[in-house]
């Protein structure tokens, strides 16, 4: 059973702490598996109209191919210079210098182009008719491995990436056939690669295939730790050689007279390599990030974090996420608003249940006889109250909106410094208090309480979720004003972005009447209790848009098509990709030139998107320049908008493509964003064009196959499979 009222630790000091990770992760959390952001989920998104069954045999349309052939040089092939390990299969060897000098060399490279290497990353399957009649049709040549494409795919023997991984390092059962399935084939020392392409369904987010089909076109580099044989590091090579032969032989039939791809050992210990090229190293021996690799959840987290920071919503009450002192020394957390700077913690949490009188008065026990700090030092009193949506209408009862209201009423005198001096508790209740001569407990006097009042934090994990309830009800409460009200000016004044759920905005417009008639600043006039309900807030479906930049918002076709609420949240133009708002922009009184609408893109994996991404960015920089905001959208706002979105960011504030999907995901809240393959490898591309842009020399932090391959470890807590 949940506890209402507890006693929380005050935070660590921050700790270099061991970590570990999922096969398919670059993971960093504590936990030791990927831990997903509460309450965010993914969306369908439709590929847009496919065409029927009688015209399969007609590919759709794409863009021409360009006249400029990319083909990506290596300083692994050919393989001159290096030590040849083994003639039959052959595998060479090479220094931990020199891979990182092959690593760093191959980021510089331009990639090819997204029309070269399309749709034969989507996955085409000899037997998967779906996607091959959807892709190619009768156009066999679009099914050929492209010639252009060349990777380098780091291998871990052993398979434990949990400590002493490398940047971009997979582990061997990734891009293997497991060896007991190859035994039953042929011999111990038959290998091959897995069939990444999914045989059956349609997909173009087949994020998770991306490893395993650049392996088939990467020379491939195994390396091992302290704890690893070197003999099995040599079997894997040999391995993986004879996959390389027998892989090319299967696609190519050996028709170029040689190989294309080969296979290395690293001759350095893992020691020497993290002493020498820490830049290659991503967790070292203990298992602790090294912080010279970009991490995708460590990225979200932090981002998620520094867009929820702590912050004040009014007087000595701040909302933010829980506090975690290794994310908040990656971020511009303000002394202010660090956990110890608070005297009270309010937590959000589904498992809490609604908080009683006798749980404030042990928490009262607690803040004026500091027995916390008796218990554990330095420690903070903690509150815990239901999550958003654990009160669900129509079925609430009446014990709970009285607890919502004694929280807020408590909350405000804490903040205030209202306590009452005259109350006198049975000393049996206290815990560890000194008492009097007479037995009684011993008051704190108003003098001794902090200036104006006690410092309340009302936090959950995210920051934005689990709080909403909470927070909307006391920010109506301590102000007076009505819920939609309340909700405008968390966003708007206070620069608050949370997800608010429809069961919680329909309960606090039901019980409206009474919290503003309980408020401090309640007036007396009735006409206060029951203000007009806006025409906005009747067409809300969801939360409000996502507030992905001050001057750009990121949202779905409702928003969209919810003009009311645009111009309450400072939105005056509109830039659709793929789907038109449906309302009369003369009944409205929107200016033509405030919508800019591109069409002819369908999240169908086929239609591109860069060519668009220049007039989309002067737009919503005209819009900018003039004091007014965007909203992006699209159909679901996570795909086509999401895009744009990201290519803001990278252009805006310089950022890799892993950062900038970082950064657009944290704040897209409780939708996860989902540009598909095509859309992210453009993505991809437009860094390049970024750095060109800025005078800066091409170096990407990660490669295509290792950003694909932490998208879809970051996305399969959210997944039905997963």
């Amino acid at each position: 059973m949940a506890t209402v009222c507890s006693v929380r630790p005050a935070p660590l000091p921050e700790q270099r702490a061991p970590t570990t990770t999922t096969q398919l992760s670059i993971n960093t959390s504590q936990t030791g598996t990927p831990r997903a952001v509460p309450h965010k989920h993914i969306p369908y998104c439709s590929p847009g109209t496919r065409p029927p069954s009688s015209q399969l045999d007609t590919p759709p349309a794409s863009p021409p191919s360009p006249s400029q052939l990319i083909e990506t040089t290596s300083l692994t092939y050919p393989p001159h210079g290096f030590n040849k390990l083994s003639n039959d299969p052959p595998v060479y060897s090479i220094t931990a210098e020199k891979l990182s000098q092959a690593l760093d060399h191959l980021a510089t490279q331009p990639l090819p182009s997204a029309q070269q290497v399309f749709p034969w990353l989507h996955g085409l399957h000899a037997e998967n008719q779906l996607q091959l009649a959807f892709f190619i049709a009768r156009k066999k040549a679009l099914r050929r491995t492209p010639k252009c494409i060349r990777g380098l795919t780091v291998v871990k023997a052993g398979g434990d990436l949990s400590h002493s991984k490398l940047k971009g390092a997979i582990a061997p059962e990734e891009i293997l056939v497991p060896l007991q399935a190859a035994k039953d084939k042929k011999t111990e020392d038959q290998a091959e690669f897995l069939e990444a392409d999914p045989k059956d369904g349609f997909g173009v987010r087949n994020f998770q295939i991306q490893a395993c089909k650049m392996a088939t076109v990467s020379d491939i580099v195994v390396y091992r730790d302290g704890r690893t044989p070197k003999e099995e590091a040599e079997r894997l090579a040999k391995r993986l050689s004879r996959a390389q032969a027998a892989w090319q032989k299967k696609v190519d039939g050996l028709q170029f007279g040689g190989r294309l791809f080969n296979t290395f050992i690293v001759s350095d210990e893992y020691a020497v390599i993290e002493s020498d090229q820490r830049e290659l190293v991503a967790l070292d021996s203990e298992g602790c990030i090294t912080g010279t690799v970009v991490d995708f959840f460590h990225s979200e987290r932090v981002e998620m974090c520094s867009m929820s920071a702590a912050s004040e919503i009014a007087h000595n009450v701040w909302l933010g996420p829980t506090p975690d002192p290794a994310v908040e020394a990656a971020t511009s957390v303000l002394p202010s608003a660090k956990a110890d700077s608070f005297d009270i913690m309010v937590e959000a949490s589904d498992m809490a249940q609604m908080p009683d009188e006798r749980a404030f008065n042990l928490l009262e026990e607690l803040i004026e006889r500091k027995a916390y700090a008796d218990l554990v030092e330095n420690a903070i009193p903690q509150l815990e109250f239901p999550g958003s949506g654990a009160i669900m209408p129509p079925t609430w009862s009446q014990a709970e909106v009285d607890g919502l209201l004694s929280t807020c009423e408590w909350i405000y005198r804490q903040a205030h410094a209202q306590v009452y001096m005259d109350k006198r508790r049975d000393s049996r209740l206290s815990i560890g208090a000194e008492v009097d001569e007479d037995g009684d407990s011993l008051m704190q006097s108003a003098d001794e309480l902090p200036y104006g009042g006690r410092r309340i934090l009302i936090h959950c994990t995210d920051g934005y979720t689990e709080s909403s309830l909470l927070a909307l009800a006391y920010y109506m409460y301590a102000e007076c004003v009505p819920v939609h009200d309340a909700w405008l000016q968390l966003h708007r004044e206070k620069g608050r972005n949370f997800f608010a759920y429809g069961s919680d905005v329909a309960l606090l417009r039901a019980v409206q009447p009474r919290i503003l008639q309980a408020s401090p600043k309640h007036s007396g006039n009735l006409k206060q209790l029951c203000p007009p309900v806006p025409d906005w807030l009747e067409k809300m479906d969801g939360s409000l848009p996502s507030r992905v930049m001050d001057y750009m918002y990121l949202g779905n076709l409702g928003h969209a098509n919810n003009p009311s609420l645009l111009r309450e949240l400072g939105i005056g133009q509109i830039l659709s990709v793929g789907e038109p708002v449906s309302w009369n922009k003369a009944v409205t009184g929107w200016p033509s030139e405030n919508l800019l609408f591109v069409d002819k893109v369908q999240d169908n994996g086929v239609d591109p998107l860069t060519e668009e991404f220049p007039r989309c960015l002067e737009f919503i920089e005209r819009g900018r320049r003039n004091g007014t905001k965007t909203l992006v959208h699209c159909r679901v706002g996570v795909s086509r908008s999401a895009t744009i979105c990201i290519a803001e960011v990278m252009n805006e504030l310089g950022l890799s493509l892993p950062r900038a999907y970082c950064f657009v995901r944290a704040r897209r809240l409780n939708v996860i964003i989902q540009p598909h393959l095509r859309f992210s490898y453009e993505l991809l591309k437009w860094e390049e064009s970024q750095c060109h842009k800025r005078g800066k020399p091409l170096r990407r932090e990660l490669e295509w196959a290792s950003i694909a391959r932490e998208i879809a470890a970051m996305n399969k807590p959210y997944s039905r499979q997963g």
